[in-house]
């Protein structure tokens, strides 16, 4: 899909595709916010804020409109909407001219239970929030269940209080859950073809189980031909994939491959509460920017000219994101900083070693990464006596190098490079 540039003066409105209470705000910040982040939420509310309660459709109104509100730019509107459709909150239309006309539905989050019971965000916010906080928060939404088994049910019925009598219809706005979408992770011809006949029983192939099938393979990075194996130990005698039992045996495979782990998906980039906050157009600004908003894998895949990076390079970076749980911007002012002081070469014990440091040091923004690396380059810089050493090693956004007016061609054209992500 071609991408569509957003401009202030761009027009949108807002369908209410829900009922939204306080009850769904309670929901949206309490589960969804540890997962897709504030300035996501923030959009969502002031959208809600754009339909008076009672309303179907806003008026119309300017992108402009929300950067005065939100107090941000478009490409952080952007992103926080793209956050808002990947989870189901959100739906966006677009109709192209002169000036482009946006519709965003409005749909409402997840209960309590169905987003416990997810397999993707489940994780993700167990991740996100620790097993502490985690289990705090699941206790709070714990329904109270009485024991009713010495009372009787004496509730009437529809039938016995009311009698029907005309055929009177009309619509009316329910709440309503937009579902995850997810392109198939898996083969589904493949897979359910490599289970012999007669294992599996056909009918439970619905769409539920696939939906099922296709989360779990999202969210623990399996192929179709390790879904496959797993599928084949949970099938039951009567032929059914018990579903809980495939989310148990998904969830210990990727555990057992990554040291008792569990994966996260929202810290494949910064978090949002580790993030500079708005409005620095500085080049050092933009830079941060960068080093914030892209994840690590795309930014050393940026060093490759566009190419995959090599096998032992994504372990490297697992070992910093996993094994140290070094923040994403600080592992890419890391790998910046290496690769220039290095001759682009990701040296393992030289990473291993500045990495230690900066975990020690409890680094966790790109900011204090970029001046505690400042700070080391010009200790290591006093120990050399040599006045011709070339001081081209230094990485481009180095105090001095953004300061001067007389950056060479070469640091100019790198400078260049990291923005060009920014636009």
């Amino acid at each position: 899909m071609k991408m569509i540039t957003l401009l202030p003066a761009d027009k949108y409105m807002v369908v209410n595709k829900t009922i939204l209470t306080d009850k769904e705000r309670k929901n949206l910040i309490s589960l969804y916010e540890p997962v897709i982040g504030y300035a996501a939420v923030s959009l969502y509310l002031t959208l809600w804020r754009d339909l008076d309660r009672l309303e179907l459709v806003s008026m119309d109104y300017t992108h402009h409109h929300l950067m005065s509100l939100l107090k941000c730019n478009l490409e952080t509107i952007k992103n926080a909407r793209m956050a808002l459709e990947s989870v189901g909150l959100i739906k966006t239309y677009v109709k192209q001219g002169d000036l482009n006309s946006y519709v965003y539905e409005l749909y409402s989050p997840l209960n309590p239970k169905e987003f416990f019971a997810h397999p993707i965000f489940s994780v993700i916010l167990y991740n996100n929030l620790g097993k502490y906080e985690y289990e705090l928060l699941k206790k709070e939404f714990q329904e109270y269940k009485i024991d009713l088994k010495e009372y009787q049910d004496i509730t009437a019925t529809l039938d016995t209080t009311y009698k029907a009598t005309s055929n009177v219809s009309f619509d009316a706005v329910g709440t309503i859950e937009n579902t995850l979408t997810l392109q198939d992770q898996v083969d589904f011809d493949m897979l359910f073809s490599s289970i012999p006949k007669g294992i599996l029983n056909e009918r439970s192939i619905n769409k539920k189980l696939k939906e099922l099938i296709n989360n779990l393979a999202f969210i623990y990075n399996l192929d179709t031909l390790k879904m496959t194996e797993l599928i084949r130990l949970v099938i039951n005698e009567k032929g059914y994939i018990d579903k809980e039992e495939l989310r148990k045996t998904a969830r210990k495979y990727y555990q057992y491959n990554n040291n008792g782990k569990l994966p996260t998906l929202v810290y494949r980039t910064q978090p949002e509460y580790l993030k500079n906050p708005l409005g620095d157009n500085s080049n050092r600004g933009k830079i941060i920017a960068v080093f914030e908003n892209t994840s690590p894998y795309d930014f050393l895949k940026s060093k490759y000219k566009g190419a995959n990076p090599t096998s032992r390079d994504l372990k490297l970076l697992e070992m910093l994101l996993i094994d140290l749980n070094l923040k994403p911007a600080v592992v890419n002012v890391l790998i910046d900083y290496v690769l220039k002081k290095n001759d682009n070469k990701l040296n393992q014990a030289f990473v291993e070693t500045i990495a230690g440091q900066w975990k020690r040091m409890n680094i966790e923004t790109a900011e204090d990464a970029m001046n505690v690396a400042e700070k080391e380059h010009k200790k290591y810089s006093k120990k050399i006596t040599n006045p011709k050493v070339d001081k081209t090693i230094e990485p481009v956004w180095f105090n001095e190098k953004l300061e001067s007016d007389a950056m060479s061609e070469e640091e100019t054209e790198e400078l260049a490079s990291i923005l060009d992500k920014y636009k």
